[in-house]
């Protein structure tokens, strides 16, 4: 006997990881130049020079201590360099006892939601959302509150969110650059957010956390701002990953940060250590840990993601698809040309064009077109965009 949930959990891809294995088979079969495989987030550009040189360095000077374990909550020294890092970029003053060091943002939000929630908790979801928030959420205990997108522009429905919020609101998960549509939240967004936090948090006699996913945060494109959302909502939790700014998303290393204004604070950091100790998310990897808090005020060559957005937003916009414009991250998020997000998926498919049914995000009638690509990749794809459309005519 084992548990069915996570017999599911482990027999069921994600719909991106079945569309991505699918197109590996796929250009087994007849060459990977044939397949447009815009299904998953994976970087295309390396990560900086510095990254492997540091590495190298401290596998030559520390051979006998660079595998060793550290602190659970990660070695106390490169904690510190995240947090002057911080302080220097956003004008605050955190201290390495705020950070926890992660597996990977994915580890980073399993602990938050496993040390906040008690018996009866919600958790607020906007749509379009990255589909694991759910198994995260409901592997917490928890109760997943999704609130439909605003499809225009992909802010927050304000009128849906404030009829969500109800006294089992524990906190609100939000994605800015958002995956997947690649929207920026506005400052003025998060102000609003910021007010309906506020006021229901003190309506209801307890705090309504805030956790901002960040995994996009360095990867926003000129003339577009991503507010540091702690200084907009004292009760911010944020959880990083530096798997997309540095390019290293199979080294699976992120961290957490409570700043010591959020309220209960020290509850709260205590609770996402105690979290961590009972899934086993102790010590992330040591390498890395040092490689990354070393590098982390740099960032890959990202200009790269900003001319794949240019150039796919126009050709498809030429063509007759609907996109609202990125601000940031390296996702698409065009209206499907038929209201069934599925069958235009599978009908793209037969053309060797991979892109990901917008429903396992929340947001039917859309697909997830991924673009940390080659820019060649992009350009010989067009035609297949352009008979795709014709398609429907």
């Amino acid at each position: 006997m084992v548990s069915e949930r996570m017999k599911g959990l482990g027999t069921a891809r994600s719909v991106i990881r079945e569309l991505f294995e699918y197109g590996k088979l796929r250009a087994a079969e007849i060459g990977p130049e044939n397949v447009f495989d815009f299904s998953i987030g994976n970087p295309s550009v390396p990560a900086p020079a510095a990254v492997n040189e540091t590495a190298i360095r401290l596998l030559r000077e520390q051979p006998d201590l660079i595998h060793a374990y550290t602190s659970a909550q990660g070695a106390p020294e490169a904690r510190q360099r995240f947090a002057d890092s911080l302080n220097r970029r956003f004008g605050a003053s955190y201290t390495a006892d705020r950070l926890y060091l992660t597996v990977g943002a994915a580890a980073s939000l399993c602990c938050v939601f496993n040390g906040l929630t008690c018996p009866g908790d919600e958790f607020i979801v906007f749509a379009p959302y990255f589909p694991e928030y759910k198994v995260f959420i409901e592997g917490a205990g928890a109760k997943m509150v999704l609130i439909p997108p605003e499809i225009e522009a992909f802010q927050i429905d304000f009128d849906a969110f404030e009829k969500a919020v109800t006294p089992h609101t524990k906190g609100v998960l939000i994605n800015s650059p958002n995956n997947p549509s690649g929207v920026v939240y506005s400052k003025a967004t998060l102000e609003r957010l910021a007010a309906v936090l506020t006021e229901k948090s003190q309506a209801y006699g307890h705090p309504i956390y805030l956790i901002s996913d960040e995994p996009y945060r360095e990867i926003v494109y000129a003339g577009v701002e991503a507010p540091w959302v702690p200084h907009i909502y004292r009760d911010t939790i944020v959880c990083y990953s530096f798997s997309k700014s540095l390019s290293l998303p199979g080294e699976r290393i992120g961290y957490v940060l409570v700043p010591k204004e959020v309220a209960e604070g020290d509850d709260v950091y205590a609770a996402v250590a105690g979290a961590g100790r009972s899934l086993g998310y102790v010590n992330a990897p040591s390498l890395f840990q040092q490689v990354t808090s070393l590098c982390c005020d740099m960032t890959s060559d990202i200009n790269i993601y900003e001319e794949n957005a240019k150039l796919f937003v126009s050709a498809l916009r030429e063509m007759g698809y609907h996109v609202v414009e990125p601000g940031g991250a390296f996702y698409l998020f065009p209206r499907s040309l038929e209201p069934d997000d599925v069958a235009f998926s599978e009908r793209a498919k037969k053309l060797d064009l991979l892109v990901v049914p917008g429903s396992g995000f929340g947001a039917p009638g859309h697909v997830r077109v991924s673009y940390c690509v080659q820019p060649d990749t992009i350009r010989r794809s067009l035609p297949k965009f352009k008979a795709l459309a014709d398609s429907y005519k």
